[in-house]
């Protein structure tokens, strides 16, 4: 199995990526995987040389350019070519590489995978998958920023294609899907959630449990959340300041008690999301795995395992199927 890495996306490329590829491959679920890390060679091998006992499976693909944040997503593929992410989605395209993990500018990573790997058969407008922590355990939320102003069928097709995803990757046997709305009775909401739930409803293929409301994710009461990008990149943002703000708050708490036997390990690593890797851009051809600029190298460590994972469980192809039946 080979993973591309774009190896010039986070915010201190390519140590970042350098150092998670080689965490990866110490992993004992990753010695089948082999990664390629795409990026300027020289650069690379030079971050590469810094460590020590650096394990077998890893090679270095020259990409002499990378994409910046001011780059235009919709033109990287055009006036980049040459780019990390552009080479790197290309090896994934021509069957050189299994899957693609990129740390770079959201939206040229999005753009990118798009046209280079194309949606699959059925679906309108493949969405943004992030695993939030819950109570329970972790759920699945979609979209999470890539499509505004979505039809029912673009919600219905997000049900599914989560449902896939949680099943292979995730282990999940039957996934509860449920419908982020302003109420749980079946008529709330406005034209577009009333028609979805009725739709999700009628559909033997899911386990459709109703509407959800936000109080409800933090329970853990679904493993699929369905929503519209703009409600749920609202939601992912906002979940992630709170998580930032009960860990700032635990800490100034704990550092006027003693001797607490609070697990502030264990707290931060549940509100961490370096911890869950990246968030797989589903319903394409591919494998593609986008993580935060600002990623350290767990997180990319992490992202490189869920993408192996959704290589190995065959995700693409059960995607494809479950949108035909």
């Amino acid at each position: 199995m080979r993973i591309a890495l774009d190896a010039m996306g986070t915010d201190t490329a390519p140590s970042a990526e350098v150092a998670g590829a080689i965490d990866a491959l110490r992993d004992v679920t990753s010695q089948d995987v082999e990664i390629i890390l795409v990026g300027d060679e020289e650069v690379v091998r030079a971050e590469l040389a810094r460590h020590d006992d650096v394990p077998r499976g890893i090679r270095v693909h020259h990409a002499p350019d990378r994409v910046s944040a001011e780059d235009s997503p919709a033109s990287v593929i055009r006036r980049k070519p040459d780019s990390s992410i552009v080479v790197g989605l290309k090896l994934h395209k021509d069957g050189d590489a299994d899957g693609f993990v990129s740390a770079g500018p959201t939206g040229a990573v999005m753009a990118s995978s798009l046209f280079t790997l194309r949606p699959l058969p059925g679906v309108d407008r493949p969405p943004v998958g992030t695993l939030l922590p819950t109570a329970g355990d972790l759920s699945l939320l979609l979209d999470a920023g890539a499509n505004i102003g979505c039809k029912p069928s673009n919600l219905v097709q997000f049900a599914h294609l989560g449902s896939t995803y949680m099943r292979d990757a995730m282990g999940r046997e039957n996934p509860r899907v449920g419908l982020l709305n302003i109420g749980e009775e079946p008529g709330k909401g406005d034209e577009v959630t009333m028609e979805t739930f009725e739709l999700l409803k009628v559909d033997a293929g899911l386990n459709f449990i109703g509407n959800i409301e936000g109080r409800d994710i933090v329970r853990g009461d679904c493993d699929v959340i369905v929503c519209d990008g703009f409600v749920g990149n609202i939601l992912l943002k906002f979940y992630e300041s709170v998580a930032g703000y009960i860990v700032d708050l635990l800490k100034a708490e704990l550092d006027t008690v003693e001797d607490s036997n609070v697990d502030l390990e264990h707290v931060f690593r549940v509100l961490d999301y370096a911890e869950y890797g990246g968030a797989p851009l589903l319903g394409l051809g591919g494998v593609s795995i986008i993580c935060h600029g600002g990623s350290p190298p767990k997180a990319i460590r992490n992202a490189l395992i869920v993408a192996a994972r959704a290589i190995r469980s065959g995700l693409v192809k059960h995607s494809a199927e479950e949108l035909l039946t």
